[in-house]
């Protein structure tokens, strides 16, 4: 027997991601550049926010019923002496404007990607179907958020709505991927001997399903702790605690948390209309900060038990990388008085974890599947 013979036995071979790559359809490249133009578009969003620019063009979909700020020039300097410190200024108008670009952009490229669909073996014209409904969804809460004057549960729905638009495009990229890989194979080394010598390329069925079950419940709370995050961002809470551990010199600083998460009121005021209390965006940080040590004692457990296994270790380290990220930028978000880039990696860095553990639970998901199929030959 010669020498590769006597190392591997397989069932159906993978091809390599350099393989893969390089025989990608149409539609899968179109994918990945929608995919990109989705994080850019939640890392300008995030800029949006933190250089309090949503009202840089206080109607929609347009400037001032013009195309571009340039042509609304008369209108923002109008503004600009009626209220030299209001919402209006050039540099917030194009903010806004570049950041509903490249929304139409992002837009335009989905109608592609359901057109592609069709033509595409493999692809879901359905999955397709729903991914550009809810970007129209997306596009509404995007004009909510500027005709309801950057109300927090608005703009808070409208971040929780790019997390859920990012899941629909990786559930097609996954869906496209495994079409494009052929059956997962149950492939395992063999030696000379006829036993077994290495491990398992796919995880075992009880590892697979105790993983995809771990990494689901990861990205619901991550998708929570999303949520509580835009909360803080969308009400301006990260400077009610300027210190860490503690806030304001306590671990129990006075709050308010029913004022904090009355989930329907203006910015800035209560649901009655009083302006809100410190004591209520304190409340909004730190019930951020406490959920932040649960995500990440169970961030790290299921990275542990992802590095665990050769075929999902990327994932932990993915999920370790950017937990490190999270918390250097959380930090510097506390000390540092908020700055934009630490601000919008924070961002980044909670949509991409989000959308690592959405692919790890989907991953246990088919190798739950595959380690059912038998092995079809081996080598001997």
């Amino acid at each position: 027997m010669s020498a590769p013979e006597a190392g591997v036995t397989s069932a159906t071979a993978r091809p390599t991601l350099r393989e893969r790559r390089r025989l990608w359809s149409p539609m899968k490249k179109l994918l990945w550049v929608t995919l990109f133009l989705t994080i850019d578009l939640i890392l300008i969003g995030s800029f949006v926010r933190v250089s309090d620019a949503g009202l840089g063009c206080p109607d929609w979909p347009g400037c001032y019923g013009k195309f571009s700020p340039f042509g609304a020039m008369a209108e923002i300097r109008e503004e600009m002496d009626a209220r030299p410190h209001g919402p209006v200024t050039v540099y917030k108008a194009w903010i806004e404007m570049i950041h509903r670009y490249i929304a139409s952009g992002l837009g335009l490229l989905i109608i592609i990607l359901v057109w592609q669909s069709r033509r595409t073996p493999g692809a879901s014209t359905a999955l397709a179907g729903v991914t550009l409904a809810w970007v129209i969804l997306q596009g509404l809460f995007g004009m909510w958020t500027v005709t309801m004057r950057l109300q927090p549960a608005i703009v808070t729905a409208h971040m929780l709505g790019a997390l859920v638009l990012l899941a629909l495009l990786l559930a097609q990229w996954r869906r496209l991927d495994r079409a494009s890989a052929g059956p997962v194979a149950v492939t395992r080394s063999v030696g000379a001997d006829g036993g077994a010598a290495g491990r398992h390329l796919a995880l075992p069925g009880s590892a697979a399903a105790r993983l995809a079950l771990a990494a689901g419940l990861l990205a619901l709370l991550l998708f929570i702790q999303t949520a509580l995050g835009a909360w803080v961002s969308s009400n301006y809470a990260t400077l009610a605690c300027r210190d860490f551990p503690l806030c304001q010199g306590q671990w129990l600083p006075p709050m308010d948390l029913r004022i904090g998460f009355e989930l329907w009121r203006p910015l800035g005021h209560s649901a009655a209309g009083h302006p809100i209390t410190f004591a209520a965006l304190t409340a909004i940080h730190v019930v951020h900060r406490w959920f932040a040590f649960v995500v990440l004692a169970v961030l790290i457990w299921v990275g542990s038990q992802a590095r665990r296994h050769p075929d999902t270790r990327r994932f932990g380290n993915l999920l370790f990388g950017f937990a490190a990220l999270q918390v250097g930028t959380g930090l510097t978000n506390v000390f540092l008085e908020w700055p934009a880039p630490a601000a919008v990696l924070h961002t980044a860095g909670a949509a991409v974890l989000f959308g690592t553990a959405l692919m790890l639970r989907w991953h246990g998901q088919s190798g739950l599947q595959g380690s059912a199929r038998p092995v079809l030959a081996r080598a001997g």
